[in-house]
């Protein structure tokens, strides 16, 4: 049977609510996924290409706040979630699944393809981080209506028992569309396959976002194709379907309840452990651990396509033991192992770092009350004016670990590199350009200075002397400036990968089935819609630029991660008391 929006509700009165999906009605799902592949494609290849947005349209700011504001505009699509799964879930409950697919996933091709045509900040000056913003935030939009309905759809077109597994192909979709924008990145900026690292910096950047056009249009005709889900339609005809889905859902303590357990015992420790797992990981990778961005993102996408098949794998075993259990313990392995397996990430991925920071550990000696956080979204601190903000400016340019020594007021910072202390230069006895070339000697002693070739005078300009490089005592104590990809052990550090995205399958690969499973069929769009991403929007999208402020507050490079650990602790003692069992529930009522 055809089921198409454009036939009347008296065509199924005699359709039973729940059925067994046909074969035609299976490929329909797995069109339905693909198109949420594509979305997921163009959502995070802004993660991918961080480093590069930082640089194209965050100029003027410092190396440091420039990358964690470039973290914020990610995560701007990822705050404005939650009210696409408001606009959007009211209309999947009230007009229907399919209608919302079609208009999620042409916000975002559109979106994504604009992105590659933005002006950058050299051409367009502050309106060009604007517009970005903006289209982020239209993606985020587009997202936050997405998922519930994908999520929804498929689980009332899967038989009974089997929900788990066909919700699931739902959940590898996330990580199939984070892989494929992977790949087509490294294609791209390959100098084999594509136009090379410089180039790929300088324009190349943009050809992923417009390959999105041509994704846009493959995703549309596929879900032209779509049917509306066989509940939907029973309730549309039957007259059932809800008139006040946001009311209900969330006005009524009978739902809203069901809505805060599920957020707080199942959606935020989800959340934090794929956001960690994915894309926390692969910034650590490159930002941390200083692995060139191509090595870093084949890498991510080798583990990725080995750890995708288990999402099938735990939506399969939990219709058979349930979802609860599975989701637990990837709640409880996160807690106790994010910690030593990022440790564990320093030593395989930049070996050479890791024996620095056990060999030759940084010490910062300095006056607490003189330290700012590094973090400077207006661009207005100069990082001059006190003795700890020098030495902690130079050391955050450097992304270099370091631990924290709290001296009386007045004491002049200083940095303990192995056996070697550096005091930093005192603000108070010098300024203006004096000022300048102390703090330029001093971080040259500490972590050195490329060569600067001579460039005569010209057009009023003064001329600039040749200097030679600087080797800083960071790199005379092992400290290397990027990590040696004949010392890495990739085998290994695929492995710690591995183990990484097993973990975001066991929390992902079960929760959309039951989130469907604890809400009733009238408002279950907006209701599982709204926790999923505030918990995914905001707790799971907020981490990469969180993670990073606080190890640029802390100094310590694992300090970020303490984030996570907590929240998945959380989600585990709650769900352990509160979260229900659903895997055997009826979803027809």
């Amino acid at each position: 049977m055809d089921l198409n929006l454009h036939e009347t509700p008296e065509h199924y009165t005699g359709l039973p609510k729940h059925h067994q999906a046909t074969h035609d009605e299976k490929l329909i799902i797995g069109a339905s996924s693909l198109g949420t592949v594509f979305e997921w494609y163009d959502f995070y290849l802004y993660g991918l290409l961080t480093a590069i947005i930082a640089a194209k349209f965050l100029t003027g700011l410092n190396a440091t706040t420039a990358y964690i504001m470039a973290l914020l505009v990610f995560a701007a699509g990822f705050i404005v979630r939650p009210f696409g799964a408001l606009v959007f879930g009211r209309i999947g409950d009230m007009v229907g699944r399919r209608y919302t697919f079609i208009i999620t996933l042409l916000v975002m091709g559109l979106s994504t393809f604009l992105v590659g045509c933005l002006p950058t900040y050299e051409t367009a000056g502050v309106a060009a981080p604007i517009m970005l913003v903006t289209l982020r935030m239209f993606q985020g939009l587009a997202l936050g209506g997405e998922y519930g309905g994908a999520a929804t759809y498929v689980a009332e077109h899967a038989p009974e028992g089997k929900r788990g597994f066909y919700t699931s192909w739902i959940q590898i979709t996330a990580t199939a569309g984070l892989a494929m924008a992977l790949l087509i990145v490294i294609l791209v900026r390959s100098p084999v396959t594509g136009v090379g690292e410089e180039a790929f910096k300088e324009w190349g950047w943009r050809v992923p976002y417009l390959t999105s056009g041509g994704f846009l249009a493959v995703g549309l005709w596929l879900r032209l194709k779509l049917h509306e889900s066989p509940v939907f339609q029973k309730m549309k005809a039957e007259g059932t379907s809800s008139k006040r889905p946001l009311t209900e859902a969330f006005g009524e303590w009978k739902n809203l309840k069901i809505v805060v357990i599920a957020f707080f015992g199942a959606i935020a420790g989800q959340a934090v452990v794929w956001y960690t797992g994915q894309l926390y990981a692969m910034f650590f990778l490159e930002k941390m651990l200083k692995v060139d961005g191509i090595t870093a993102n084949t890498l991510i996408a080798v583990a990725l396509l080995l750890g995708a098949p288990f999402f099938l794998f735990f939506g399969w075993l939990s219709d058979k033991i349930g979802r609860k259990a599975i989701i637990m313990a990837g709640c409880a392995l996160a807690t106790v192992t994010l910690f030593p397996v990022f440790h564990s990430l320093t030593s395989a991925a930049n070996p050479a770092l890791a024996k620095a920071l056990a060999q030759a550990p940084v010490t910062v000696t300095a006056d607490p009350a003189e330290c700012s956080s590094q973090f400077d979204p207006v661009g207005k601190n100069p990082f001059d004016t006190t003795s700890c903000d020098i030495v902690k400016n130079a050391l955050a340019k450097a992304a270099v670990n370091y631990t924290n020594v709290d001296t009386p007021a007045g004491t002049i910072a200083s940095i303990k590199v192995g056996d070697a202390t550096f005091v930093a230069p005192d603000p108070a006895k010098v300024s203006g350009d004096a000022r300048k070339a102390a703090i330029a000697a001093f971080t040259a002693k500490v972590i050195g200075a490329p060569a600067v070739a001579a460039v005569p005078a010209k057009d009023g300009k003064p001329a600039v002397e040749a200097k030679a490089a600087v080797t800083g005592e960071l790199a005379k104590v092992g400290y290397p400036a990027k990590a040696d990809p004949d010392q890495m052990n990739k085998p290994l550090v695929v492995a710690i990968l591995f183990y990484l995205v097993l973990l975001v399958t066991m929390v992902y690969g079960p929760i959309a089935a039951m989130l469907v499973e604890l809400f009733p069929s009238r408002i279950r769009y907006t209701s599982m819609s709204l926790p999923y991403h505030i918990g995914n929007g905001w707790l799971g999208g907020l981490l990469p630029a969180i993670g990073f402020a606080m190890v640029a507050s802390k100094g310590d490079i694992y300090y970020g991660f303490w984030y996570p650990v907590v929240v998945a602790a959380a989600t585990l003692v709650i769900g352990l008391f509160f979260l229900p069992e659903t895997y055997k529930r009826n979803i027809d009522d």
